[in-house]
């Protein structure tokens, strides 16, 4: 169902918008969980390094999913807050043709340059075979990725977070079943997890499209609605590009990153890759409630209620502080119960090298969580200029110092490179906020 989040206490309507959005993540990386243990449980320990290392490529095509996703998503609030609902329609119709020519071009190169960029990041020969099977399965499955994230991204718009919801339930439980059959049942391997993702991704992306199309059919406008327009495509692109950049960034840096790693051995590699499945959990469902912090904004925007802003930034930094403390509390202190569930040896590299990576991230939730909602209302206002120059001050510091803490610490200083640049990230995108407040 559709809400206008421009009415009632600002709280109030946060916490009953995000919470469905915030179970929306934690299905969506339950089955993202599931694939790097099931591959180290059943298929081995080169198994969980070679999905976790595939991963860091395809975080690439995700962050033009995501831009597209909140392009459309902030632009249509907008529209749908200022009750201009046959501009907001072209608006959809015009992300959903954007969408298929990028996905279309990104296909391809995937296909052609999928095996240079495992290459680039001095993936051992080992992890090399089923690092590519895993990609060139996934690339495959790109329209999916596209199509389902438009879509959540127009249910969110529409002050619909249930729906999002309920297909991410029902799409990650059946993508951890089908996990289970093809690894263990049918034996297939790598090829079985990432076959499993396809599949289900697949008939969650039909029935969100199917949903979205009901759902704008229902919306009454008068005349006839124009299907494409330059004007409406240069105001997402004003959205969708910035926030591109931003995760292609964190994709080339995590790239970048983890050839570092590989240069430690398989041991390092697998603990990093359940060690981050674990954090991205967290970060991720950060992100995921700093976006309907944006919609909120942006339907408030669209409506002239500016001051209801601030109180929804008051209310989120509330809300996203109360979900740090318990993965907070849980990962420091009992970060190996987590990740035993990735290992058959509870005792080697891959354990020691997860618990410390987990122990030096896991107090810093707080700061990076006041960031992202900052970054939420600034996206939602549309400050595109403060918000790069926040994301992008955090995401360089920690590639270069990643690289030349590695040197004299080892490992330990590509993890404390983290906490360095979500911290000044922060103070920066704070300082962007309350400049530009009003």
């Amino acid at each position: 169902m559709n809400k206008d989040l421009t009415v009632g206490k600002p709280s109030a309507v946060l916490w009953r918008f995000c919470l469905p959005l915030f179970g929306s993540i934690i299905f969506q990386q339950l089955y993202n969980i599931a694939d790097s243990l099931i591959a180290g449980k059943f298929v081995g320990e080169n198994a969980l390094a070679a999905v976790g290392n595939s991963y860091e490529v395809t975080l690439i095509f995700i962050a033009f999913a995501f831009g597209c996703n909140i392009g459309c998503s902030v632009i249509v609030s907008q529209l749908f807050g200022a009750k201009r609902l046959g501009e907001m329609k072209t608006a959809v119709y015009t992300t959903w043709i954007a969408s298929a020519v990028l996905c279309a071009l990104l296909m391809l190169f995937g296909f052609l340059f999928c095996g240079g960029l495992l290459s680039l990041i001095q993936t051992p020969k080992e992890l090399m075979g089923d690092s590519l099977l895993y990609l060139r399965i996934y690339i495959g499955g790109l329209p999916f990725l596209f199509f389902y994230n438009v879509a959540t991204g127009i249910f969110s718009a529409l002050g619909d977070s249930r729906t999002p919801f309920l297909f991410l339930a029902a799409s990650s439980v059946s993508n951890i079943l089908m996990d289970l059959i093809f690894v263990i049942v049918f034996q297939m391997g790598v090829a079985g997890v990432a076959w499993a993702t396809f599949l289900c991704q697949g008939i969650s992306c039909l029935l969100a499209v199917y949903t979205v199309f009901r759902r704008l059919k229902g919306i009454r406008t008068e005349g006839r609605i124009p299907v494409f327009s330059i004007h409406l495509l240069k105001r997402i692109a004003v959205i969708a590009i910035p926030s591109i950049l931003q995760q292609s960034f964190v994709s080339v840096g995590n790239i970048i990153i983890q050839g570092v790693i590989n240069g430690f051995g398989a041991g390092v590699i697998a603990g990093y890759s359940a060690a981050i499945k674990l954090n991205n959990l967290v970060i991720t469902s950060f992100t995921t409630l700093a976006n309907g912090i944006s919609n909120y904004t942006a339907q408030n925007l669209g409506a002239g209620k500016l001051s209801r802003i601030h109180e929804g930034f008051c209310a989120g930094i509330r809300m996203i502080w109360l979900l740090c403390v318990p993965f907070t509390l849980f990962y420091f202190l009992g970060g190996r119960f987590g990740l035993i569930l990735f290992m058959e040896n509870p005792e080697g590299t891959a354990m020691e090298t997860g618990i410390q990576l987990l122990r030096i991230l896991s107090p810093f939730y707080f700061v990076v969580s006041a960031k992202l909602v900052a970054d939420g209302v600034l996206r939602g206002k549309g400050l595109m200029k403060e918000f790069v120059i926040a994301t992008f001050t955090d995401l360089t510091l920690r590639t270069v110092l990643a690289i030349l803490l590695s040197r004299p610490l080892g490992s330990t200083g590509i993890w404390l490179a983290w906490p360095i640049g979500w911290s000044i990230a922060t103070g920066l995108s704070l300082f962007f906020y309350f400049r530009r407040r009003l």
